[in-house]
């Protein structure tokens, strides 16, 4: 019996000792992995941080030239009938917007949709604008129209996108 008592007097404070190594051990290797992640983050902090501000840079960039009163500048309707410059018009936009789709991964869904819809509403605009002009009317009488129209709605298609941009940008960072 004392036998038994000796071996248990051994035995227990050796398992304590034990359990509570492993305990620090434990511990300490957690502290060590979230270090790593944090300092991982960091890293990927500095490389993704400045990537996703271009994104959004280029984004409000896309929205600026598609602005009707922009894009209107830009391409000429001078010389043009109203269906090329229709049809430049949106080619424009396509390109525009093709050139720029790769952005969508760096920001949020809800952005990336304001900037769509945006794209749609300019789209929208300047085909029914151009349905309501007469058959052979000029690129320049399209691009009357189209400002008249923005004009008389006082609205700027683009503009909620661009301000919904800006403040996830302030957001973010």
């Amino acid at each position: 019996m004392e036998l038994i008592i000796d071996i248990l007097k051994i035995t227990i404070p050796g398992l304590i000792v034990a359990i509570a190594m492993y305990k620090l051990v434990q511990n300490q290797n957690e502290r060590d992995y979230k270090l790593r992640l944090l300092q991982l983050k960091q890293k990927n902090g500095e490389v993704v941080v400045p990537i996703r501000l271009q994104a959004y840079e280029r984004i409000v960039l896309l929205l600026e030239r598609i602005t009707p009163s922009n894009l209107l500048l830009r391409v000429s309707g001078s010389g043009h009938t109203g269906s090329d410059y229709h049809r430049m018009l949106l080619s424009e936009i396509r390109n525009e917007f093709s050139h720029n789709m790769s952005q969508q991964i760096y920001m949020s869904e809800q952005a990336w949709q304001q900037v769509k819809h945006a794209r749609e509403e300019v789209v929208n605009l300047i085909n029914r604008t151009y349905q309501e002009m007469p058959d052979k009317s000029k690129g320049t009488d399209l691009a009357k129209r189209i400002l008249e129209s923005i004009l008389a709605t006082e609205t700027d298609p683009t503009a909620r996108a661009i301000t919904f941009v800006k403040q996830e940008i302030a957001q973010v960072f």
